[in-house]
């Protein structure tokens, strides 16, 4: 192994200071707005509601909780329960919006002097009338101040308590906070998750780039860290992702342990040593990781998706945004198993099935490139020859129910793996890494949707067996992928492009199935790369350092080290990518575009 100086907790700096503790917050808010009759603390999903509570009554206003004015809790189950489904897994895409977790006549209680409006949407005649002051805390409390607002007025009193997609799975697993309309606290991490993932989060999501859209948000909250809440201006928030989308930039990653998990992150991402293990990190996958705003010194963190709302067209580029909308499209990951074990044996869906039973617009389709291997790495990739498919899901069903081991290596070709090597997998190809393997993982964004078919007779981390989805994926396995496929098309399938001058250039897929292209390059001196209309994202793969920097000057120069990823957005244009310490290597994940576009 080595070491690196792999930075953990990269940051944009804005000016100012943030305001930090409860105290200072309610203060600040207290003078800019003692005009206002009624505040709004709009929360996310996650958010210790609780403690937003606590910290306002000191105000002497009077305290609306929204989730007390939402239809009751059993409606809005069965209005959900057609996208959460009796899976333990899986759902199917949301499309509810907030306002219908309100009735359409909602029994709003009596309250202040009519207060002007907080968006730009015509609002709603107000609803009884005013004795003093009040304070909105919850999720929609923009949309309940809009419902006793009068038609018109000012844009003002509105804060957002944004959250971090990683922290709030850490509540989940602590049974410490509540679903979006429901008090689910008490039901088991992944059942949370499956809500969050395929209604809370997308739900929340769309009003929330509503509100951003529409300029209603005058500050924003940081209550991640629940002993240091924070807060800044929107107009901070605003040149936090402006300066953002026109450079180089990481998003924060974070770390997991796994059962097959590993040794190597340990080191080189100077992780504490006491942990079992870790098998995941989430090293660029926007939907998820954060993005730290460094003010004065502090760090405000906010979930990245926020730069991918504000700023579609210049970070995705305008075909990119045509085909996804507002979704980052490329995912990288690293995968530990490094004196772990094997990963699961597992498929992903095609498109037609992803689209079918759960409503995404696209499926995963990825592939894994060998940061390092040891000596006896292996890859689990396609089918062998001549096996019976039959047989084959039989063997499967067996070893769920616990009769027999499956035995992966009579089915699925063991290819030796070595450091650097490149192995594609497209939708419906069996795979899974081996042990004594550090994967770094570029694929499609949905994160969720693997079908495991066996674990190797192993148990989670919490000790119970992991759910095996053999039923579905037998529906998806692409049968025809056999060895002569995998070793003429998905294996180690480079393509040199250049060898000239200190720089190498090769295509290394990924397969024309898949809407990502990748290039990888090795280079003793500066490379010039141009984005060429769409979002493109990179890791060091090897070499100490190396400096990213824009020809016209756009950006200031940007390091990177080893195992760092790093995104470029469209509208850079052309850049250079130099060694700062010997030779490097980057591999390079884009869109396939028909043509360029800046």
């Amino acid at each position: 192994m080595r070491k690196s100086n792999y930075d953990k907790q990269p940051s944009t700096h804005i000016e100012g200071k943030a305001i930090i503790g409860w105290d200072n917050i309610v203060e600040t808010l207290s003078q800019a707005w003692a005009d206002e009759p009624v505040w709004a603390i709009d929360l996310y999903p996650g958010t210790y509601e609780e403690d937003f509570i606590e910290a306002f009554s000191k105000t002497g206003r009077r305290i609306i909780d929204t989730r007390s004015l939402m239809r009751p809790e059993e409606e809005i189950r069965q209005l959900t329960e057609r996208f959460m489904t009796d899976d333990v897994l899986f759902g199917y895409m949301s499309n509810v919006r907030l306002e219908e977790y309100w009735s359409p006549q909602p029994a709003l209680p009596s309250v202040a002097c009519a207060p002007q409006s907080l968006c730009s949407q015509q609002a709603i005649a107000p609803l009884g009338e005013c004795t003093g002051g009040i304070v909105i805390i919850g999720t929609g409390a923009a949309f309940v101040a809009q419902k006793l607002s009068p038609k018109g007025g000012a844009r003002r009193g509105l804060a957002y308590a944004d959250m971090a997609r990683w922290e709030i799975q850490q509540r989940f697993r602590r049974h410490e906070v509540k679903a979006l309309g429901i008090d689910n606290h008490e039901d088991s991490p992944s059942v949370q998750y499956k809500r969050g993932y395929f209604n809370d989060w997308n739900i929340i999501d769309h009003y929330k780039d509503e509100l951003m859209q529409g300029g209603c948000i005058q500050f924003w909250i940081d209550s991640n860290n629940r002993q240091m809440p924070k807060m800044i201006t929107d107009a901070q928030m605003r040149q936090g992702l402006e300066r953002t989308v026109h450079k180089p930039f990481r998003v924060v990653p974070f770390f997991d342990p796994a059962p097959w998990g590993g040794q190597w992150m340990k080191e080189v991402c100077d992780l504490p040593r006491e942990e079992q293990n870790y098998g995941w990190c989430f090293d660029c996958v926007p939907e998820e990781n954060s993005l730290y705003l460094e003010a004065d010194g502090v760090l405000f963190e906010l979930p990245s998706q926020d730069v991918v709302l504000a700023h579609t067209r210049e970070l995705l580029g305008q075909q990119v945004w045509h085909r996804f909308g507002k979704s980052f499209p490329i995912r990288f990951d690293f995968l530990d198993t490094m004196q772990g074990g094997n990963l699961s044996l597992q498929v992903h869906p095609t498109n037609e099935f992803a689209q079918r039973e759960f409503g995404l617009p696209y499926t995963q389709d990825e592939s894994y490139y060998l940061l390092d291997a040891a000596d006896n790495a292996v890859v689990y990739l396609g089918l062998k020859e001549g096996i019976n498919p039959t047989e084959m899901i039989e063997d499967l069903r067996a070893a769920q129910r616990g009769e027999i081991l499956f035995d992966a290596e009579k089915y699925v070709n063991k290819l030796p793996a070595k450091k650097h090597d490149h192995y594609l997998i497209p939708a419906g190809t069996i795979h899974c890494s081996g042990h004594d393997s550090m994967v770094l993982e570029i694929s499609s964004t949905p994160s969720i949707f693997t079908f495991k078919l066996w674990d190797w007779a192993r148990l989670g981390l919490d000790g119970k067996p992991r759910p095996i989805n053999v039923e579905r994926g037998k529906h998806v396995i692409q049968w025809e992928r056999t060895t002569p496929f995998v070793k003429s098309q998905i294996a180690n399938h480079f393509e040199v492009l250049s060898d000239e001058n200190g720089i190498k250039e090769e295509r290394t897929g990924l397969h024309p199935n898949e809407f990502i292209e990748t290039r990888r390059h090795t280079f003793s001196r500066p490379v010039e790369h141009n984005t060429g209309g769409s979002v493109c994202v990179l890791n060091l793969v090897d070499g100490e350092a190396a400096l990213i920097e824009s020809p016209e000057g756009k950006f200031e120069p940007f390091e990177v080290h080893y195992a760092e990823t790093f995104i470029i957005p469209a509208c850079i244009g052309r850049f250079t990518i130099k060694p700062l310490q010997g030779e490097c290597m980057t591999i390079k994940a884009s869109v396939r575009i028909t043509e360029k576009s800046e």
